[in-house]
């Protein structure tokens, strides 16, 4: 029997619907989060009117604080809700973005999800696609480091480290939205919650230092933004590595 070209491929877009979640399934730590957590996941998004075949989500990670929002909406939602909050268990660097290789910094600024690591040496691990564009133009050239991550094992040389039973529930999160195609999983990573106060604070502790304080400018903006609205706004990456915050 020949099959054309167009059946051939409608049937592999059938049989691959799941196919990211079919993938990362191979692997034993994926298999063991699922059967440990997928009951109160579903349960947990029934209670917040989100459904998981539908799900979309975003992170907003706080570096003073300690600690990581999941925020999630249906596909055909406008506005996102607040799922759950994450304790980052252990910290490194100091507050401002990371600049270089080595520096312990834990990068501050505009991210995504570029990468689910389901055999990761820290159990599992989410990575954060630094350095962005920003990061390539304002840190050291040549010397920016790289693989920063969301992982578990609590310990960190520049990461967000949770716990092992936290992390099999951030990333199947993660990975339910990936599933249901959401290309761009976005991560933002503040210093601090950035009321009026705290970015007061901020400033006057580095009054002379702009490469932070442009950044926490813009990261104001969005976290307001955002506060207000539920909904993300536009972010573009402009040639002098700042930022452009289009509601």
């Amino acid at each position: 029997m020949k099959f054309t070209l167009t059946i051939i491929l409608t049937i592999f877009s059938l049989t691959n619907s799941n196919s990211f979640k079919s993938e990362q399934l191979k692997y034993s730590r994926v298999r063991e989060a699922y059967s440990e957590k997928e009951n109160g996941i579903i349960k947990l998004l029934e209670s917040k009117d989100l459904k998981i075949e539908e799900l979309e989500v975003y992170l907003r990670a706080f570096k003073f604080g300690k600690k990581i929002q999941l925020w999630g909406k249906n596909k055909t939602d406008q506005k996102f809700k607040l799922i759950k909050e994450y304790k980052v268990c252990r910290k490194s660097g100091t507050l401002g973005p990371k600049r270089e290789q080595g520096d312990l910094q834990v990068p501050e600024g505009f991210y995504h999800i570029d990468r689910f690591n389901p055999y990761s040496n820290f159990h599992l691990s989410l990575g954060i696609n630094y350095p962005n564009a920003s990061d390539k133009i304002l840190g050291v050239e040549g010397n920016l480091g790289g693989d920063i991550f969301i992982h578990g094992s609590c310990v960190t040389v520049g990461c967000l480290p949770v716990t092992d039973d936290q992390i099999k529930e951030l990333y199947l999160f993660c990975l339910e939205a990936k599933n249901n195609g959401q290309i761009n999983i976005p991560v933002t990573i503040f210093p601090a919650m950035l009321s009026n106060k705290n970015l007061d604070v901020l400033l006057k502790k580095y009054p002379v230092d702009s490469d932070k304080t442009n950044l926490w400018k813009e990261l104001k903006l969005v976290y307001d933004l955002f506060n207000q609205t539920k909904k993300l706004p536009e972010i573009q990456f402009l040639s002098n590595g700042r930022h452009e915050v289009k509601p």
